[in-house]
């Protein structure tokens, strides 16, 4: 299982991910689960994805390598905007069901997978989606400006509180770092190292982008400084009356 979510707020997109799989107890390994396409100036595109890992790389190697759409072969970065992007990646998806659907089943595997995909190109507004393994997509909106795929309920609460489509772009990154920590803690079958990215609104390039392992000075002084304010808030809530 893994963990991803994305942010799309009136600053620009965070996106961030996890990097564990997991094909049994004595089976676990690490991948990014993370792709960006970058054309400084034109388009900044981020991928993440959760379920069957060979589903999902198939996937992007569609996207860069051509995949049908309204009757002709068209590549991820030849996209005019986000919207044809998400319906881009859903064809991709179909593509990797028809050629491998019946083989995965044959063995008892399910298809499953599903995917983030944020960016911004050209003058277009940033845009989100989440697209699941039938290929359909819904899109992130200013009343919900954020998506999760994979191991998601356990950091949700937290976005659900305290996130809005205004909140500051690097109060997003704090606050999808306190939602991945909750999941990490909750959930043996996400695990680290993280992948992080953000974008800025009309920058049209990478803003950051960082390999977070464990001993990542700044991911641990959130990781304690939310405990010991949970902690704290707890120990200020008033005792019931009935106590």
């Amino acid at each position: 299982m893994t963990y991803c979510l994305g942010l799309n707020l009136a600053q620009g997109l965070v996106m961030l991910s996890d990097t564990r799989t997991n094909a049994g107890v004595d089976n676990i390994s690490t991948f990014s689960k993370m792709q960006i396409l970058e054309v400084p100036g034109e388009r900044v595109i981020c991928m993440t994805t959760a379920g069957n890992l060979a589903i999902t790389q198939s996937a992007w190697g569609y996207l860069q390598e051509g995949v049908t759409l309204d009757g002709r072969r068209q590549k991820l970065a030849d996209m005019p905007n986000m919207f044809q992007a998400a319906r881009l990646l859903g064809a991709a998806v179909r593509e990797v069901y028809e050629a491998d659907g019946k083989a995965l089943a044959a063995q008892g595997i399910g298809f499953d997978a599903s995917f983030l995909l944020g960016g911004q190109i050209g003058t277009e507004a940033p845009r989100l989606f989440l697209v699941y393994a039938a290929g359909n997509f819904i899109e992130a909106t200013q009343d919900t400006p954020f998506l999760q795929i994979g191991e998601h309920k356990y950091g949700k609460p937290i976005l659900d509180r305290a996130l809005n489509w205004d909140t500051p772009l690097m109060d997003g990154v704090k606050l999808a770092l306190v939602s991945m920590d909750s999941t990490l803690r909750s959930n043996l079958t996400v695990g680290m190292p993280l992948d992080l990215m953000t974008a800025d609104r009309d920058s049209l390039h990478i803003g950051r982008w960082r390999r977070i392992t464990e001993d990542d000075p700044y991911f641990s002084m959130v990781r304690q400084g939310w405990s010991n304010a949970l902690r704290s808030a707890l120990v200020a809530l008033p005792a019931p009356e009935w106590g």
